[in-house]
């Protein structure tokens, strides 16, 4: 019986994780901290966010990144949502869904995108949850997509 519920606990500690991962990548992006954005990802971690960018290598993503936000920063936030996770022992599948809300040039809010995030992580070394594969879909405007 022990077992089980240390297996059950240990599920419940790497979906809480994982579920912070996701709150700490919008958190960091909307505070233009693209060193600790880029430490959510594996070393050899890839971007893949379409027509705004794709890095591999977290010194790429961080190059991507500063240049996706630039001029956003305490203008731009990030909602995460629905989180969807699959968890296989050191690794797990996720979908998220974003909306970018941006403060609008009379302070009003714009919702200038709304899309998904497809994962792959894994469990660091270290025992964090990382980011190995994250692909980036944007649903609106669908021409970005």
């Amino acid at each position: 019986m022990g077992t089980d519920i240390e297996a059950r606990l240990r599920r419940l500690e790497d979906l809480q994780a994982i579920q912070q991962l996701f709150v700490d990548y919008g958190q960091h992006l909307d505070a233009g901290d693209v060193d600790a954005y880029a430490a959510l990802f594996t070393e050899d971690g890839e971007l893949k966010l379409g027509p705004l960018g794709k890095a591999k290598g977290r010194e790429q993503i961080k190059a991507v990144m500063a240049r996706s936000i630039e001029g956003l920063v305490g203008s731009s936030f990030h909602i995460v949502s629905s989180p969807t996770i699959r968890l296989e022992g050191d690794h797990a599948s996720s979908e998220v869904m974003w909306t970018v809300v941006q403060r609008g040039a009379d302070g009003k809010p714009v919702l200038p995108m709304i899309g998904r995030h497809r994962d792959e992580l894994v469990r660091d070394a270290d025992g964090s949850w990382r980011f190995r594969v994250r692909r980036g879909f944007v649903d609106i405007p669908s021409k970005l997509g």
